[in-house]
């Protein structure tokens, strides 16, 4: 008996030496950092490429990643911040989902990102979704949809009290009421989002998804804005001010603005003028296929162009190089 129990008090003491050295690994502060900073090069990758299947991927297993690492999350801070980094992975396949017109995939992500943000209590990431869901609503046509959903972005708390995430809230609202038709609704948002851009620190630290927004990219907002509610003068302005302030880096954005200028242009009749400006387009994204948005717009554009422009020869010309850019794709 005696033996039997020196054998257990041995094996109890050797295991209690070794579980430390086995036990898994606490996942602390530096590992959330870690894991976040891998955002930067996935929104990077968008801003020059935009959305494709790579990006959606690598996005999802970050995502995953982070909720495995909770598990063994060292508090419950920690637990609140990885569900934080997977609602920002998420939100990010989504939009990936959304520029590559995926409309139920996309719809899918920003359900699970918005219910992550909440488990997070995360109202940044929360306005991110809202603002990822007003733009969905706008590819399926669902423009009241898209209003509620800047509504909901601009009752977040971080819309609420930081006037850039407000800005960007308003903006998107102004957007979804031009979309509607609604003039006086678009403009009075519009209005809005100017006003609380001009309080807003433009050099405090923000995260890397909403690097694009600012002065140019309100200034590219509001060409559009203009254009839907019948001002394509004033929207042909605002393009030109918002391509010479867009940062090269944001190589997607610049070329969706510039279709802006072209559609601005078109609907002056200078069809001559516009068809050189929709050109220019293609070699803005040569190296890259373009994704979905930026192809339905131009779709868009050649639509219009047609409709305005049936037998002009450069229309013809154009609609040429359309649809040979659009197989290469």
């Amino acid at each position: 008996m005696r033996r039997r129990n020196f054998l257990t008090a041995t094996v109890g003491t050797t295991a209690a030496a070794v579980a430390p050295l086995i036990a898994p690994h606490s996942v602390g502060t530096s590992d959330v950092i870690r894991l976040r900073s891998g955002l930067d090069a996935l929104m990077a990758l968008d801003a020059t490429r935009g959305g494709h299947d790579g990006l959606e991927y690598a996005a999802l297993t970050s995502a995953n990643e982070a909720l495995e690492m909770q598990k063994q999350a060292a508090s419950q801070r920690i637990r609140q911040r990885l569900f934080s980094v997977a609602a920002d992975y998420t939100a990010t396949a989504a939009w990936s989902a959304i520029d590559t017109r995926r409309s139920n995939r996309a719809q899918s992500l920003l359900d699970r990102a918005l219910y992550l943000a909440g488990m997070a209590k995360d109202p940044i990431a929360e306005l991110r979704v809202w603002n990822s869901y007003a733009m969905l609503a706008h590819q399926r046509d669902q423009h009241a949809e898209a209003v509620d959903s800047g509504y909901a972005a601009q009752a977040t708390a971080i819309a609420r009290r930081n006037p850039l995430y407000g800005s960007l809230a308003h903006a998107r609202t102004a957007v979804a009421h031009s979309n509607l038709g609604d003039r006086q609704a678009a403009l009075r948002s519009l209005g809005y989002a100017e006003e609380a851009l001009g309080k807003a620190a433009l050099d405090e630290p923000r995260p890397s998804w909403l690097a694009f927004y600012g002065p140019s990219e309100l200034t590219a907002m509001t060409a559009i804005i203009r254009d839907r509610t019948g001002d394509p003068v004033e929207a042909e302005a605002a393009s030109h001010r918002a391509l010479a302030a867009i940062p090269a880096q944001f190589r997607r954005n610049r070329a969706l603005a510039t279709t802006r200028l072209a559609l601005a242009q078109l609907h002056q009749r200078d069809i001559d003028q516009a068809c050189a400006t929709a050109s220019t387009v293609f070699a803005l994204m040569s190296g890259n296929p373009m994704p979905g948005r930026m192809r339905s717009l131009l779709g868009d554009y050649y639509r219009d162009l047609i409709t305005l422009a049936p037998d002009a020869s450069v229309a013809r010309e154009w609609g040429d190089r359309y649809r040979s850019e659009w197989s290469r794709a």
